[in-house]
């Protein structure tokens, strides 16, 4: 039998890790993300035309917020974080409106939209259940591919980010000695050298770079050491004029992609928290869109852009070996203090381009690894391929411009030269055309218990006689019905008390290879999913009788899919024809 565990990890989502160890990581992932909470809404600032106190004022505001919120997703408290590593920062798919917003009706307006967006993120969290059939490891793996695609001109442009006076060879032997030190230590060491890999490779470049001169000592010595901005809000505008309703649509629509990207960010880096591999929970799901909602109230409160959680952690988990939470609160807690420390702030953005570059090469790489993983855990056929392949090309092609580059620039604000808005959006379209082109779906209610097992029966021995399926399929579809119903009664039976009876919701409809049967019932604790894939092994700890269910279950459905939410259990299982 295969292993379930995963060898590279060492440390996981729930394992205590060594102060000095959480300080180092959360240094690297701050080292790699403060930068944008501070460039994105300078960047929109002052397009804006903005004043420099407000500028101020907006940086500061950015990168605590972003620090508070990157803790708040580590921590997990009831329905709010996710309980993983996910950092937050500043969402450069608003730059465009954020710019038009403060022109059409000021930096009030831009209040206006963000805190609205906000509240829509917190209706997706709670309804998230309602798009799983969207929101699709195809569709999540397909974004997340996508985002070393959006950051690649960022990236690249990076390598030769030095002063004019430098030499010519400086940028590429800097950026150089970055990558190699990454990579080598990363292939060729397995203990603790390779958690270290790429701050080495940072320090390492930066040392280099220095040498010719690359590194920015004068911001360092000219920051001062202490700094609280004076805070400048412009207000909200609650006027909810025309320039309002023009923009809320595409507020909403880019609210939706990058709500989009961390749901995928979360599914990413669930897929590498853990050492033994384990189904997707959609509760953390929820409580990370929370967070960003929760962070995007706060932003569009202090009148900064909106955020959203980034996937990095997840490629440095993969690179490193550790994936624990303390990881996530030390990065945060690093994050607020440097936006209270500005020459801290000026250590980070005085590493040398080449370097940052380099290093964010390495890491965009790791992260379309993780995409793909995302996009193969539920299996790949044929359809899940083509949307994902189409999609992928769909937005690298609008991100080069290489499709209608003049259309797509005028088309509200070049909204659409995005590559994650594009590729996600057709993504998304294709499921859901999938979805309401699917046969027709048969629905009943009743108790979940097992005194609802004939009536379940003759539900589908109907729903097999309606599709011209012989009798035996439509047994095999009894006994599926019965091991899923026995297997989700299971707490019951072992005296867990329910504020009140359980009611189980069985949907039946056909697809290409066979039938699938949904069930969908109240919330449960433990995930049908992880224990079928764990039988057989000798740590685990599944009662006799619940043993036996989950066998049958396996040996008569061809797959297994339990999606838990806070408000809902969904069971998804397969059974094909032959």
């Amino acid at each position: 039998m295969e292993s379930t565990r995963e060898s590279g990890l060492r440390y996981q989502a729930d394992d205590r890790i060594p102060l000095p160890l959480a300080l180092g990581l959360g240094l690297q992932l701050t080292a790699l993300i403060v930068a944008i909470p501070i460039l994105i809404p300078t960047a929109v600032m002052r397009a804006a035309g903005a004043s420099e106190a407000h500028l101020t004022w907006v940086v500061f505001a950015s990168v605590a917020i972003c620090g508070i919120t990157t803790v708040l997703q580590a921590c997990r408290f009831g329905r709010i974080g996710a309980g993983h590593v996910i950092v937050m920062s500043s969402a450069a798919a608003f730059i465009g409106l954020a710019i038009d917003a403060i022109d059409r009706g000021g930096a009030a307006l831009l209040v206006t939209l963000v805190v609205a967006a906000s509240l829509f993120q917190f209706l997706l969290s709670a309804r998230l259940a309602l798009f799983r059939r969207i929101l699709t490891p195809a569709v999540s793996g397909t974004v997340l591919m996508l985002v070393p695609v959006t950051a690649m001109e960022v990236i690249f442009g990076m390598l030769d980010q030095v002063p004019a006076s430098s030499p010519t060879h400086a940028a590429p032997l800097t950026a150089m000695a970055t990558v190699l030190a990454i990579v080598l230590i990363a292939l060729k060491s397995g203990g603790v050298l390779r958690l270290w890999a790429p701050v080495i490779g940072v320090v390492a470049g930066s040392v280099f770079g220095g040498f010719f001169g690359l590194y920015d000592f004068e911001r360092v010595t000219s920051a001062s050491w202490l700094g609280f901005p004076h805070a400048t809000w412009p207000g909200i505008d609650l006027d909810f004029g025309p320039a309002f309703w023009s923009l809320i649509p595409a507020f909403l629509l880019v609210t939706l992609i990058v709500t989009l990207r961390s749901i995928s960010s979360c599914v990413a880096v669930q897929s590498v928290s853990w050492r033994r591999k384990r189904a997707v929970d959609f509760r953390a799901v929820q409580g990370t869109v929370n967070v960003d909602g929760i962070s995007n109230l706060l932003s569009g409160l202090a009148g900064t852009i909106p955020n959203t959680g980034y996937s990095i952690s997840a490629a440095l988990a993969e690179l490193t070996g550790v994936a624990a939470r303390g990881v996530g609160i030390a990065t945060g807690a690093i994050v607020v203090l440097l936006a209270l420390f500005p020459k801290a702030l000026a250590v980070v953005l005085a590493i040398p381009g080449p370097v940052v570059g380099g290093y964010l090469a390495v890491l965009m790489a790791m992260l379309f690894l993780v995409g793909v993983r995302v996009l193969l855990q539920d299996g790949l056929d044929y359809r899940k391929g083509l949307i994902a392949c189409i999609a992928f090309w769909i937005g690298l092609g609008f991100e080069m411009e290489m499709i209608f580059p003049q259309q797509t620039a005028a088309f509200a604000g070049g909204l659409f030269s995005n590559a994650m808005t594009t590729g996600g959006l057709a993504a998304i379209l294709m499921t859901l055309f999938l979805e309401l082109t699917e046969s027709r779906r048969s629905r009943m209610d009743d108790a979940l218990e097992r005194s609802a097992l004939p009536r379940i029966r003759e539900f589908l021995r109907g729903f097999a006689a309606g599709e011209g399926w012989s009798d035996e399929m439509a047994h095999r579809l009894e006994a599926v019905a019965e091991e899923a119903l026995l297997s989700l009664v299971q707490e019951e039976d072992a005296g867990q008390e329910r504020a009140g009876p359980r009611r189980l919701r069985l949907v039946a409809y056909r697809d290409k290879a066979g039938a699938v049967l949904e069930f969908a019932a109240a919330p449960r604790d433990d995930n049908i999913q992880d224990r079928l894939a764990v039988l057989g092994d000798p740590e685990d700890d599944i009662s006799p009788g619940h043993d036996v269910s989950l066998r049958l279950l396996k040996h008569h459905a061809s797959s297994v899919r339990h999606q838990q939410y806070h408000d809902i259990d969904i069971v998804t299982v397969h059974v094909n024809l032959a």
